[in-house]
């Protein structure tokens, strides 16, 4: 059944100076907001292997943020901004970033009444330098190819014989979240990307993962703990409130996420001692019984539905839902995995995977603050008030928290 959750009972007050606008010079000198058993410590990001149990597997999120916001002007001089949320042709996100010459994406466009049927030009300055030199060598277009409400079909055209994701290194800005009231700055291009990302896609960074450091990855390898990466794309809803009063009524958006059959075998070998980086990494691998199931059920994984945890009861035991997707990616020859998930964790939510997860702090009525209610019950507020009281940075830019479940 779909949970009654009325959305107010999620809030808290946020003032407006507990959120980082900037990261801190050192990534791994962050607060660590410990918590267990009710129980609320404080320590610093670099100390996490200490609080981890040797044998533990910790699974990340290797997704690539792309500087995903452009900026074009009408000849009028109207300007406008390209978000690029997914691609649609090609579909796929590589063959998208390969494309050359032309592809299309569904994107956000801002001042969107401004643009009729004319192809947008980049928007550049009026004195030259080399970089925007090389920005009119693409001979880069945009051309609306169709409405669909709050977004738009958007085909991009340009000359010069480079990838997308070489035009969007040289014309695009890192997309930073919304809430942080600033326009994209130098320091976001480094910041705002996890050290051991490596798979483009991301138009939101997995945030929980900006903490990481060499130096706290060898730890954790010497410390015994496994480490294990998928891919799960963030997209722009990530930032989207919980409009409805009922959470029933928030539709929740769809990302794309990969696995390898290895990483599979690693999760099977270690379902009872997992440690999930994010949220994406929660929904992602919370995600993939829902998919077993439909193999066990259907012959094949398809996309998860949003309420799917929560309409019926489901007697496959989590082992048996993770070999069936091994079998299948044996049966169909697939090196990969991919799927789509929609699913939203809300008080409720029965967790098959995720025993502990590394996570920042959200912001208030949102669908992330729900996951944490679900994982730790209503402790989200002892732990929200602590952060509060000692001093935590929230949001994207913001200090961390290590959580143990119920």
């Amino acid at each position: 059944m779909i949970p009654d959750i009325d959305i107010r009972d999620y809030d808290y007050d946020l003032p407006e100076e507990r959120i980082a606008k900037y990261p801190l010079p050192q990534r791994d000198a962050s607060k660590l907001l410990v918590y267990g058993n009710g129980q609320c410590r404080e320590r610093v990001f670099r100390d996490l292997p200490e609080e981890l149990p040797a044998g533990a597997l910790m699974v990340f999120n290797e997704t690539r943020v792309v500087p995903a916001r452009l900026f074009f002007r009408r000849q009028s001089g109207a300007h406008i901004e390209i978000f690029c949320l997914q691609p649609e042709s090609p579909a796929d996100y590589q063959q998208a970033f390969a494309a050359r010459g032309t592809c299309v994406w569904k994107c956000v466009v801002g001042n969107a009444k401004r643009w009729k049927e004319d192809a947008l030009e980049p928007d550049l300055p009026e004195t030259a330098t080399p970089h925007t030199e090389a920005i009119r060598r693409l001979s880069l277009r945009a051309e609306l190819a169709e409405r669909n409400g709050e977004t738009a079909r958007v085909r991009f055209r340009w000359t010069e014989d480079a990838s997308f994701s070489e035009v969007l290194e040289l014309c695009g800005r890192i997309p930073i979240p919304p809430y942080l009231k600033r326009e994209t700055e130098a320091i976001d291009a480094e910041r705002y990307q996890t050290t051991y990302a490596r798979v483009r896609g991301s138009v939101a960074a997995p945030t929980a993962g900006l903490h990481f450091t060499d130096a706290v990855l060898d730890a954790l390898q010497k410390k015994g703990i496994g480490i294990a990466k998928l891919c799960l794309h963030v997209g722009a809803g990530t930032f989207l409130p919980v409009k409805s009063e009922k959470v029933a009524g928030h539709p929740m958006h769809a990302e794309p996420f990969s696995v390898t059959k290895a990483f599979l075998e690693k999760i099977i070998d270690n379902e009872n001692n997992i440690i999930a980086v994010g949220t994406t990494s929660v929904r992602s691998l919370e995600s993939l019984y829902y998919a077993g199931v439909q193999v066990l059920e259907e012959g094949r994984p398809g996309a998860v539905a949003q309420w799917a945890p929560y309409i019926r009861p489901y007697d496959a035991t989590t082992r048996e839902a993770l070999e069936a997707l091994v079998r299948y990616m044996d049966a169909q020859g697939l090196a990969e995995l991919q799927i789509r998930t929609s699913i939203i964790i809300v008080p409720g939510f029965r967790f098959r995977l995720v025993k502990r997860m590394v996570t920042n702090f959200h912001q208030p009525q949102s669908t992330l603050l729900l996951l944490i209610s679900a994982f730790i019950g209503k402790d989200w507020r002892r732990l929200y008030d602590f952060a509060l009281q000692h001093g935590f940075r929230f949001l994207s830019y913001g200090d961390s928290s290590l959580l143990s479940s119920r």
